[in-house]
């Protein structure tokens, strides 16, 4: 069954943020804030979405059509490393959500959509001034929700960045907090750390929609099966309930489908990142139930044939990746150089490339997420508010006054917290 149209264009009138409406005075997509999705996902309950990370073209179109085929409100994202002032991807903070906006009037796309700009990664105070005056930018560009990340900070540090960065986060958009780095099983994150970033935001009047968590996984290609720990992750989410947050799970890849299932039955998570197995199935190497693209006897990818890029493109893909000491999860770095050489393949390649991402993500989306039907749900939310701003989930609990500068700073050091060893964790 189609979504009802009626409802549709009465979402469509009200339900657009105003940088939306400003930058796309004519359009017919519905891109809304990253609060419409979680508020969906959180009315049918027991479920997540995709937040697809789009290192290219094909994953975005693939995507939405998959999530029209699932009636699923879905999160399209990019993050700071891939998509940011360094970016390594053609898609990046400034021009996704134009793409996405044509993609989806061009495909009659009639899904909520929102725009994420993930991980905005600080890793220094010093970094604290350059973002304060790009992240308006993205804002004007048509970012509707983001995650500010200072995870790389120490706990007290991670809350003063966070409310510092806050503040340029317009109040209708969707807002993503991290504690720890996803680093795998070193530097797990803590009940008592969630709970202090959460509690000091809360004083603050900073009500974030999500929190990431280290809860196991790892970006990128996982070396091993050990992925979420899933009770680890009920139990901090059933701390932080009070505070009526939702989980953004990062790292998918790495995860059977039966442990993703379990996250989103078991734990408040509305939002799962997927971007290393979208990028492989977009370019045709196998990827297994796990997320992880196969590797064959020699430690290469297997590339499926008459799947995904051309053969002759993969190779020169290859022979590019070798020269320039790429492995693994370094392939990533392969979207910027080779984005023409990609659009440019004949039509019905880049179709068959579209479609791999679709298949992919329609079986995620309706077996394993549950996300199916949500659109629906999203469009009740924006009609019942009359508005693109549905406000915060939660009211202030804390004293401020609890919670200046020097008593973040005193309760911080009595943080039992192990962050793990140090490294390149962005994606």
């Amino acid at each position: 069954m189609a979504i009802n149209q009626a409802d549709f264009e009465r979402a469509l009138a009200v339900g657009r943020p105003p940088n939306i409406t400003a930058l796309f005075p004519n359009s017919k997509a519905l891109i809304v804030s990253g609060k419409v999705i979680d508020r969906a996902l959180l009315a049918k309950g027991r479920c997540m979405t995709i937040a697809a990370n789009a290192r290219n073209p094909f994953v975005i179109r693939g995507t939405l059509a998959a999530a029209q085929r699932a009636k699923a409100a879905v999160i399209i994202e990019i993050a700071r490393s891939e998509g940011g002032a360094k970016a390594y991807c053609p898609v990046n903070y400034w021009n996704m959500a134009t793409l996405v906006d044509a993609f989806m009037n061009e495909m009659g796309i009639t899904i909520p959509v929102a725009i994420h700009a993930d991980h905005y990664g600080l890793k220094k105070e010093s970094d604290i001034d350059f973002a304060k005056v790009e992240i308006p930018t993205l804002f004007e560009h048509g970012i509707t929700s983001i995650a500010i990340d200072a995870s790389h900070l120490p706990d007290d540090k991670n809350l003063l960045t966070s409310l510092a960065l806050s503040q340029l986060v317009p109040a209708w958009a969707g807002y993503e907090t991290e504690v720890g780095e996803i680093k795998g099983t070193s530097g797990l994150s803590t009940a008592d750390e969630a709970l202090f970033l959460i509690q000091g935001l809360n004083a603050h009047n900073i009500f974030p929609d999500w929190i990431a968590l280290n809860n196991g996984t790892t970006h990128g290609i996982e070396a091993c099966d050990t992925g979420i720990d899933v009770e680890l992750t009920r139990k901090i989410h059933d701390q932080l309930s009070p505070y009526r947050i939702s989980g953004a799970q990062h790292g998918t890849s790495g995860n059977s489908s039966e442990r993703l299932r379990a996250i989103a039955e078991q734990t408040r998570t509305t939002k799962a990142n997927v971007a290393t197995a979208l990028q492989m199935v977009s370019w045709g190497v196998e990827v297994n139930d796990y997320g992880n693209a196969r590797l064959d006897a020699d430690g290469r990818f297997v590339k499926l044939k008459n799947e995904g890029v051309t053969e002759s493109l993969w190779e020169e893909m290859v022979a590019y990746a070798e020269a320039q000491g790429w492995k693994g999860g370094n392939y990533k770095n392969l979207n910027l150089p080779f984005a023409n050489r990609l659009t440019g393949q004949p039509a019905a390649v880049r179709q068959r490339m579209c479609k791999a991402v679709e298949d992919f993500v329609y079986k995620l989306l309706t077996d394993v997420f549950s996300a199916e039907d949500t659109a629906e749900a999203a469009l009740a939310e924006i009609i019942q508010q009359g508005s693109y701003d549905l406000g915060p989930k939660a009211e202030r609990l804390e004293d401020p006054a609890q919670w200046t500068g020097d008593k973040i700073a005193a309760k911080a050091a009595t943080l039992d917290s192990d962050k793990g060893p140090a490294g390149d964790f962005d994606d």
